[in-house]
């Protein structure tokens, strides 16, 4: 009687496993495909495609650059490394990247004084990414153009939260967001036509380019669209009351102020502005300054607010900016020439 019960347990318990292991073999190269399908598709973004030439460019010469700019997509939009070239005598690359938080810019750093020396390091401070402690499709941005396995690694380890880690390490998982973020109109548009939906009027740009310039930064001619100045200004309802510092990030805006002075690099922080009429949806931006500007003060690195400067000295108004956030060239013309006087007028030296 117990060897027919331990035969019947053996065959149930055996199907079972047979049965996994062919749910295990049909599930593991479903995963894989999806994985390398969603990675390939992540290449069709033409953000990506930039970041990749940015890097590229950077890495064809070492010891070459005196001046860096980094930070968010507002870097890029907003320093113009041929401006500074030409009016300085510098040397210079833009290395900003979208929505690059400071423990992503504090990595790229590393890696650049792996190749570079430069005499100053401009970081544009953004406020939308210092009170986040961790955005994984801004981190595999990154890891697609950074060569340096080891410090993708550390990276991993030291910021990553667990599930993130598990994440990671399973493409599907890891590019899901970006290829239903790229693909989004082509199955929206599939949608309609198969059910016969008219397709809502959206607003887009019908005059303007926006292409890769030199050394990082992004030329663009675009004006903002006109719902961007109410219905779609993503700045309306934003009170400064409820902006607080990640405390990651604020972490890492610490060990990028360690690093420079141990690079001997001299560190500056700036906020690029967004467009007035955002700024005017933006109840008490003055604690958004005044926390950023406490933070500054305590790093001992000098901190200029173009929000700020703007509102007293109007250098640039709404037909300045691409978007509701971003400037267009005519505005980065405008910002990248006060920068340079002002630098000029409080005795320091970009290069």
């Amino acid at each position: 009687m117990e060897r027919n019960l331990y035969i019947s347990n053996f065959k149930y318990y055996g199907v079972l496993l047979i049965k996994a292991l062919l749910f295990c073999g049909l599930l593991i190269p479903a995963v894989m495909w999806l994985g390398e399908t969603y990675k390939q598709a992540s290449k069709e973004n033409q953000i990506n495609n930039h970041n990749a030439q940015r890097f590229e460019d950077f890495y064809q010469e070492d010891d070459a650059y005196d001046l860096i700019f980094v930070g968010s997509s507002h870097a890029y939009c907003t320093f113009d490394p041929d401006i500074f070239d030409s009016e300085l005598g510098t040397n210079s690359f833009n290395m900003g990247m979208p929505l690059q938080l400071p423990a992503s810019t504090y990595y790229e750093l590393k890696d650049i004084f792996k190749h570079q020396s430069p005499k100053t390091i401009v970081m544009e401070v953004y406020w939308g990414v210092l009170n986040t402690d961790f955005q994984i499709n801004q981190v595999t941005q990154l890891f697609q153009v950074m060569d340096d396995t080891a410090l993708k690694s550390e990276y991993i380890e030291k910021v990553f939260p667990l599930s993130e880690k598990i994440k990671y390490s399973v493409d599907a998982l890891k590019y899901q967001s970006d290829y239903f973020a790229y693909k989004s109109d082509e199955y929206e548009e599939r949608f309609r036509n198969l059910f016969d939906i008219p397709k809502p009027e959206t607003e887009k740009h019908t005059e303007g380019t926006e292409e890769y310039g030199t050394k990082g930064f992004i030329y663009c001619t675009y004006n903002m669209l006109p719902g961007e100045y109410d219905k779609t200004n993503q700045f309306r309802g934003l009170n400064g009351r409820d902006f607080s510092f990640s405390d990651v990030q604020m972490k890492y805006l610490r060990k990028i102020a360690e690093l420079c002075e141990e690079e001997g690099a001299n560190l500056i922080f700036v906020t690029a502005p967004v467009a007035p009429v955002s700024l005017d949806y933006i109840e008490k931006y003055d604690i958004i300054h005044s926390k950023i500007a406490l933070v500054a003060q305590e790093l001992d690195v000098p901190y200029f607010d173009y929000n700020i400067i703007n509102s007293e000295e109007n250098l640039v108004t709404n037909e300045n900016f691409r978007d509701d956030a971003h400037l267009n060239y005519s505005g980065a013309e405008i910002i990248c020439n006060h920068f340079i006087n002002l630098m000029k007028e409080k005795g320091i030296e970009l290069k």
